[in-house]
């Protein structure tokens, strides 16, 4: 087969849903040809068009993919567990390409999932020794996320590391060591966490995306310290279903990417109702809703920068550089920058919260409320088919270990599983309270037409992994509590070649699709990734 770029991009257009050709800044002849001989270091659009093409297969990228993974992967410790089944959902990808029969954009791309997913065949490690211990076997189905993109015709490589239970944000896991960061000849640099090894992963071309959580910056974090796109969606937009829970009211799910646009084809295949989340949005979603991305979106954009989320006495020179290039980025572009004072920022959303609560003499909200959890666990086991009260009881001291409200017996613990995690009396009241400080910050962002707010996703770089993080306030709990969209593109480097900022655009709940052009106009201005030099 022989197609010009022309043809491959027409082809593209006809197999997929998804308005592949209309993304223009993709497809410079630059890009489409920088990638030939490695195409897991491209974005999905240029691999897709190499396939069309007939440069390669999805059999041959994959079986590249894996072998990376064995290699890179298991120096950086950025792998859980790799599953059999890959090279065989390729061929069917190929066979698929063949009849003309793609699925969409996803259809034979390599992607990962975290260490928290049950996936179909493999065990879930929830990268905890102890865990991986106690739950040894394979597990019978796969997380509604995994599902979905099987659905899409994805090629799912395995599983990445992670902090245990993603509870941490350094990436450390037990079960298979202390994911490292590729920017760090030296290796002592954390990598960030808890979804360390979705990010390395990502950033070192192993796969084009991978799935994350976030609860409390779980995505973002490792995003900005190894320098790639991270996402934390509308809270409730992707469902949770199928993967061992930390906290109901605060976890999201999204993609890492090293591109946005990569990112908004993930996370459109994920969002999404599903029975077995009761918070997740009922909304329909319909598919292709984040395909539309322009170039030109920031031009006459308002964005507001909240100032208080970036702590300039507090930021070395470096990241204040680096922040103020992103805005002049911005400025570039089109966008209309302006300081912005909302209603809610990080310094007195708890507050605000607790106030709500008050004034409708509801429980004190609470955010990590241990019957949610615990009735979450069991939902979680339940799901498997199996005992459900047996293996919580073998895995509570474990799990427990790292989710301390918990209580440490079984006989204080099982009556917490009874009440559904919808209808937790304390989380009920957080949800309520976090309808009423959204409220007010919509106010404030109508009352100044801003777009999107903006910030650094945190105001300082990654220190080693062993060693304390800078006593600096981050906006990271913030987003989570009021259950905002947020998307953090990498915004540049230092003079010793690592990642030192990300630039957050973040919006009200439901802007997702707005947030994601916003974001692809900065990156396309700014292009600021740069792959590791890891050989």
């Amino acid at each position: 087969m022989s197609l010009s770029r022309r043809d491959a991009l027409a082809r593209l257009s006809a197999l997929f849903t998804v308005p592949l050709a209309a993304r223009g800044a993709w497809w410079s002849a630059a890009e489409f040809s920088a990638h030939a001989d490695d195409p897991l270091r491209g974005t999905m659009a240029l691999y897709q068009a190499g396939r069309l093409r007939g440069e390669y297969s999805a059999v041959e990228v994959t079986t590249q993919a894996l072998a990376r993974c064995r290699t890179l992967g298991a120096q950086l410790r950025a792998i859980d567990l790799l599953a059999e089944t890959a090279l065989a959902e390729a061929r069917a990808s190929d066979d698929r390409l063949r009849q003309r029969a793609l699925r969409g954009p996803l259809d034979g791309v390599p992607l990962f999932a975290k260490s928290i997913y049950d996936m179909q065949g493999l065990p879930t490690t929830a990268s905890s020794s102890a865990w991986a211990r106690l739950f040894p076997g394979a597990v019978p189905r796969d997380a509604i996320e995994v599902e979905r993109l099987r659905t899409a015709g994805a090629v799912l490589l395995g599983k990445t590391a992670a902090d245990d239970f993603a509870y941490r944000g350094n990436g450390t896991a037990s079960a298979t060591g202390q994911v490292l960061n590729p920017h760090d000849a030296a290796r002592r640099i954390t990598p960030g966490g808890s979804s360390a090894g979705s990010a390395v992963a990502v950033a070192c071309g192993m796969a084009f995306c991978a799935l994350g959580t976030d609860d409390g910056g779980s995505n973002r974090i490792p995003a900005q310290f190894t320098g790639v796109v991270g996402v934390k969606p509308t809270f409730g937009l992707v469902p949770r279903t199928g993967v061992i829970p930390t906290w109901p009211v605060l976890d999201t799910h999204g993609p890492l990417a090293r591109t946005v646009a990569d990112a908004a084809l993930m996370l459109d295949a994920l969002a999404g109702h599903d029975g077995g989340d009761g918070l997740s949005l009922r909304t329909r979603w319909q598919r292709g809703a984040l395909g539309a991305l322009d170039a030109n979106a920031l031009r006459g954009a308002r964005l507001g920068v909240v100032e208080v989320h970036a702590p300039r006495t507090q930021m070395t020179a470096e990241c204040l550089a680096v922040f103020d290039g992103a805005l002049a980025d911005c400025a570039q572009a089109g966008g209309i920058i302006e300081a912005f004072v909302p209603a809610v920022d990080r310094t007195n959303y708890r507050e605000q919260f607790a106030a709500a609560a008050t004034a409708r003499g509801d429980v004190p909200p609470n955010a990590n409320a241990p019957g949610a959890t615990a009735n979450a666990l069991q939902r979680y086991f339940e799901r498997q088919g199996v005992n459900a009260t047996e293996a919580m009881q073998r895995g509570l001291e474990a799990y427990r270990a790292f989710y301390d409200v918990l209580p440490a017996s079984w006989r204080d613990f099982a009556p917490l599983t009874r009440v559904p995690y919808e209808r937790d009396a304390a989380s009920v009241s957080f949800l309520a309270s976090r309808e009423t400080v959204v409220a007010a910050l919509a106010r404030s962002m109508t009352e100044r037409r801003i777009d999107a707010m903006i910030y650094p996703t945190m105001p300082f770089k990654a220190p080693e992994a062993t060693q304390p993080w800078p006593d600096v306030r981050t906006p990271l709990g913030y987003g989570n509590w009021l259950g905002l969209p947020e998307v953090s593109v990498p915004a540049g480097y230092g003079a010793d070649g690592l990642p030192a900022g990300n630039l957050s655009f973040v919006g009200l709940p439901g802007s997702d699709a707005r947030l994601f052009a916003l974001a692809h106009a900065y990156e396309q201005a700014s292009r600021r990734f740069r792959m590791p030099n890891v050989g």
